[in-house]
């Protein structure tokens, strides 16, 4: 995680030289989740170009701007807002591959170690904050939801 000599190391020397080396598996931690929702939002704005609706607002004379930002992303990232709330908890176990391959000291192999020494507790308390990192991001997708989408509305 660190260079030799970090302890003498200047502060700032200090935190460049952690994310110097932190560059790699933030990559990979992150490569697969953002594949997944470029596919997922391709093929939604595939899907919503094909509507009637955008043929119609083409035919008005819009223009290609007005017709993809304002008419086609409004509702095709309506389902991508949605899936933001399995985000937050996903980065834990998507780091957790990464942690193990790359023997970065993290939470997972913390996780590993009590699942193998039967540690009920420290179980109890992985599984509990990761409950709370999904009801966390499903509330931040809701708030989201809410916001994108004007037919959805919390009175």
């Amino acid at each position: 995680m660190t260079s030799t000599g970090f302890e003498q190391m200047p502060r700032l020397r200090q935190v460049l030289d952690i994310a110097w080396h932190a560059v790699v598996p933030v990559l990979v931690a992150t490569a697969n989740d953002i594949a997944g929702l470029s596919r997922l939002m391709r093929g939604q704005m595939l899907e919503v170009l094909s509507q009637d609706y955008i043929r119609t607002a083409r035919a008005k004379g819009l223009s290609q701007r007005v017709v993809l930002y304002k008419h086609a992303f409004r509702n095709a990232v309506i389902p991508f807002v949605a899936t933001l709330g399995g985000l937050l908890p996903g980065l834990i176990s998507g780091a957790g591959f990464v942690e193990v391959v790359m023997a970065w000291p993290g939470i997972t192999p913390f996780f590993l170690d009590a699942i193998a020494n039967q540690d009920l507790y420290v179980i109890a308390g992985f599984l509990t904050v990761s409950l709370v990192l999904l009801m966390i991001g499903n509330l931040v997708s809701d708030l989201l939801l809410a916001w994108v989408d004007p037919r959805i509305r919390y009175e």
